[in-house]
């Protein structure tokens, strides 16, 4: 049997499995292969998608471009807006009344002269065709004359638009300055006496028809004490930009502006609630008192922020309920606004001005909509990865 023998220059010989001499492991002489293959490893972790921890989770992933998020979301509001625009030619067709046969009620009309009204406004074209001319008023932004007013409806609604922002646009800020104040106040002094009786009151605001609210706040201060105007917006013969005029229009708008904040603020109110009460229990609160931050610090500067998110969808979406909610406000409050022309149109039935102000409102709605998810956006980074 024979023994291997030890070949003293073995150390010095080709390596047959990588074709290189073996250099040892002297750290000052790397061999070209070891260099390569450092490049190789430091290409392959390179390569390796990043850590998680260490990506900013604020932006958005590749790909997720605001462009793309702004023209889907556009896209639904469009679709929205055609369904909206169907529905208000044919819904309102199922409406009872004629209203030739009810402006002919009013003035004695022969039949032939019947006809002649229904030929004038279009009513005897075949629905198809009474759409297609619908269709076509709105794109070209005719929306037709009412059969009340006499008047094209574009003009009325330019018209009562102004007075119906002024009572909307008053009430939405004391509404969201209101609620969002006594949201935050009411939670952060959870179970407190303060706490039960905002929430309580509220609640109670909050299950209240604004009409019926309306009709109470009319008997008693406008009634039974006097105290202020039970209708219209102005006294007839003030000039509106005088201050006199100015102090009178203040006056006529308190019962209606009343009216609608009590319901909407308490909607606010009670959402921040419980989006703050969601907030108190997070780590980060803790930290911020660990850095020896007030209460009223941590609350206005980190509590408040994070639980104003979920608010913002609902401050938009109810911005743009006031507008619609308004019909009932103004028809009893004969506030010369869109409500109160609409409500007029529904007793005619006046279907170029229905239609019309249906559109506009349906409309304001759906832009608050696409408002509120563009501000979402911003001010939610989870929203801008999804």
């Amino acid at each position: 049997m024979s023994t291997p023998t030890h070949d003293p220059h073995s150390g010095d010989r080709p390596d047959r499995g990588t074709g290189t001499a073996n250099q040892g492991t002297d750290p000052t002489n790397p061999s070209p292969a070891s260099a390569k293959g450092s490049a190789a490893t430091a290409d392959a972790n390179s390569a390796k998608p990043a850590n998680p921890a260490t990506v900013d989770m604020d932006e958005p992933p590749a790909g997720g471009s605001f462009a793309r998020y702004f023209l889907r979301k556009l896209g639904g509001a469009a679709t929205s807006m055609v369904l909206v625009i169907v529905l208000g030619f044919f819904a309102f067709r199922m409406l009872p009344g004629d209203p030739v046969l009810k402006i002919a009620k009013e003035r004695p009309m022969s039949p032939a002269q019947i006809a002649e009204l229904r030929s004038q406004y279009g009513l005897d074209k075949p629905v198809i065709v009474q759409f297609w001319d619908y269709l076509v008023g709105i794109v070209t932004g005719d929306l037709g004359e009412s059969y009340v007013y006499r008047k094209s409806v574009s003009a009325l609604i330019g018209e009562y638009l102004g007075p119906t922002l002024l009572l909307t646009a008053t009430a939405a800020v004391i509404a969201i300055v209101l609620g969002l104040w006594l949201g935050q106040i009411s939670a952060w002094r959870r179970n407190t006496l303060f706490d039960k009786l905002a929430s309580s009151t509220s609640l109670i605001f909050w299950s209240v028809p604004t009409f019926w609210l309306g009709l109470i706040l009319l008997m008693i201060f406008g009634g039974t004490l006097q105290w202020l105007p039970t209708g219209g917006m102005i006294t007839p013969g003030l000039d509106p930009w005088s201050p006199a005029g100015i102090i009178d229009v203040i006056k006529h708008l308190i019962l209606p502006v009343i009216s609608l904040v009590a319901v909407v603020y308490a909607q606010f109110l009670m959402i921040m609630r419980a989006s703050l009460l969601e907030e108190m229990n997070e780590d980060y609160l803790t930290t911020a008192r660990a850095k020896g931050l007030t209460e009223d610090e941590v609350r206005r500067r980190h509590a408040v922020p994070n639980a104003l998110l979920p608010t913002v969808t609902v401050v938009f979406l109810h911005i743009g309920g006031l507008i619609a909610g308004a019909v009932t406000v103004e028809a009893v409050f004969s506030w010369p606004g869109l409500g109160k022309l609409t409500f007029e149109a529904i007793r005619g039935p006046d279907l170029p001005l229905l239609q019309g102000t249906f559109v506009v409102f349906s409309a304001i709605i759906i832009v608050m909509n696409l408002a509120a998810d563009i501000v979402y956006r911003f001010l939610d980074p989870r929203v801008r990865r999804a």
